[in-house]
């Protein structure tokens, strides 16, 4: 069976976890920590980088930080992971679904500032499968507004809108090292941001709502509780781990790009048949091959593709149920507009396997299952 997913492992991390263990070092903000955020830092050229336990945690963060109070209202793709709206439903915000473009599956860009009333306090944007939304257009409208922006950069780590790198544009970005992402550290994410102001702010409410982070700086002589906050700190192992990785960004990028140019290339017949539809990058974007996606005729045709590569020894996946049909997603918020698309387009996707360890002869087994279910041969 060709597995949908393996978390991605190069080589170094057993190595760096054993130096974190023989460091005794094993909580919080330790030294791989550390170099894991210095590391992205530099390479995406942000300013503040903070590891957390998850992007959910992230996210939280950044509704914290966002000000969110009771009554304020969100807006936000239906297409998306609970979690996007989670964080700000946890501070007692009312969420607001707005339709998604097709050709993307990232928001509709145009359809944002309809959804705006005297309650809007922040944009949530989500860069599906690495894909860059609109993001001219959305920071425009979030300054006409005086809106904060947060990037959903869960899928979007190592990629770009217009050279700048996802989750570096809006106010907050929050990105996943979960274990189906490119970069893992099995659970965990981090929060980064470029305006200094709010950095003592995020420090404290990273760390349990104390200024220990002062203290270990040399800023106060004792650490005391100062205001509010939470244990949003990784494990210095999680963080061990994530550090083989990104030093081998490259690497991993570069044959995920390989997997994803080969099945964009090898399907391009079976789109040119009309039976398929495959990703649509725009120009301002460059993706991290994230995931690889196809669209198929409706709900059905999905359903029996996926019992079909299964039965071929290959497991593929459809991705979201909108937010906005599901009971939370009901209780909490509301669809504003036309859902022309959200649910339609949710109902058509299903992503092929996609990981660092797959090997050409698995994802052209995978390419020779799709015809297969056509009917024809590659």
């Amino acid at each position: 069976m060709i597995e949908f997913n393996r978390a991605a492992y190069v080589g170094k991390e057993l190595e760096y976890i054993k130096q974190a263990i023989e460091g005794n070092r094993l909580c919080g903000d330790g030294p791989f920590t550390k170099k894991c955020s210095a590391l992205m830092q530099e390479a995406f050229d942000v300013n503040h980088v903070y590891l957390t336990t998850s992007c959910t945690h992230a996210l939280e963060m950044a509704a914290y930080l966002s000000d969110i109070q009771p009554g304020d209202e969100v807006i936000m793709p239906s297409y998306t992971f609970v979690s996007t709206a989670d964080a700000f439903v946890l501070r007692g915000a009312r969420i607001v679904f707005v339709d998604i473009r097709p050709d993307t599956m990232n928001i509709d860009e145009k359809l944002i500032e309809d959804a705006i009333t005297e309650k809007t306090r922040v944009i949530a944007p989500v860069h599906y499968a690495g894909v860059g939304c609109e993001m001219d257009t959305i920071m425009a409208i979030a300054k006409k507004y005086n809106l904060k922006v947060v990037e959903d950069a869960a899928q979007g780590v190592n990629a770009y809108y217009k050279g700048k790198a996802l989750g570096t544009i809006g106010d907050f970005g929050c990105y996943s090292f979960h274990e189906t992402k490119n970069y893992s550290m099995g659970e965990g994410g981090a929060l980064l941001f470029n305006d200094e102001k709010y950095r003592d702010s995020a420090e404290i409410l990273r760390e349990k709502g104390t200024d220990r982070s002062r203290f270990f700086r040399g800023q106060v002589d004792k650490y005391t509780w100062v205001d509010f906050g939470s244990s949003y700190l990784p494990s210095e192992l999680n963080a061990a781990y994530l550090y083989a990785q990104l030093e081998c960004m490259k690497e991993i990028n570069d044959k995920r790009m390989q997997i994803w140019n080969y099945y964009h290339e090898a399907l391009a017949p079976l789109q040119e048949a009309g039976l398929i539809e495959r990703p649509f990058v725009p120009d301002y974007a460059t993706h991290n091959a994230h995931m690889y996606y196809i669209k198929l005729k409706d709900l059905e045709e999905r359903s029996k593709f996926i019992a079909y590569m299964k039965g071929h020894g290959v497991g593929t996946v459809f991705h979201y149920i909108p937010l906005h049909s599901a009971a939370a997603g009901k209780k909490f918020g509301y669809f504003h507009g036309e859902d022309r698309y959200t649910t339609k387009e949710s109902e058509r996707l299903v992503r092929l396997p996609m990981f660092y360890q797959l090997t050409p002869e698995k994802y052209e087994k995978v390419v020779q299952a799709a015809y297969g279910f056509f009917g024809m041969t590659k």
